[in-house]
């Protein structure tokens, strides 16, 4: 679809950081649907700088470039931001968006769409120390071989960092 139909763009709603430093698909327009927060969190045993500060201007600037016809292909990291990001794309009147599943790296190993066999095997892999446990291991475009980059090109990112506010 993305090299055979028109109006057709993969829009990658991770954060300018995931972006960078992961990769992303070739031809992807940086549009981050959130913030990576500079705030430090622990959770149990955990340390992270979460990715929690919503983007507000993510459809006023998704609006200002894309036409409400285009095919917007949507990925994030896991599939999961894309899903919602996708959502607010069509509750904006959007009319032909796809979420990618699985998104650029794919779900945290092991991962099964039965919910009841998700918390099974993953409090089975957590209390049996499995190798890969919690990492993105599986599915996901990197995964599957599909064209990535970690080459920045202007084109392709969000437009507020290339007209950045003037300062007095």
């Amino acid at each position: 679809m993305l090299n055979t139909v028109p109006d057709t763009y993969l829009i990658d709603v991770r954060t300018r950081e995931e972006y960078q430093l992961v990769g992303h698909p070739i031809n992807a327009y940086l549009f981050p649907f959130m913030f990576l927060s500079s705030e430090l969190k622990k959770t149990d045993d955990t340390y992270e700088y979460p990715i929690s500060i919503k983007n507000k201007d993510f459809i006023k600037e998704i609006s200002q470039v894309f036409k409400k016809t285009d095919n917007l292909l949507i990925i994030s990291r896991s599939g999961l931001r894309s899903e919602v990001a996708a959502k607010e794309l069509l509750n904006a009147g959007f009319k032909k968006v796809y979420d990618v599943e699985n998104g650029f790296e794919g779900p945290e190993f092991p991962f099964f769409s039965d919910s009841n066999k998700q918390k099974f095997y993953r409090q089975l892999a957590k209390r049996n120390k499995i190798y890969g446990f919690n990492h993105r291991r599986h599915y996901g475009w990197q995964w599957w071989g599909l064209p990535w980059t970690y080459e920045i090109d202007p084109k392709f990112l969000y437009p507020p960092d290339l007209n950045p506010p003037k300062k007095k």
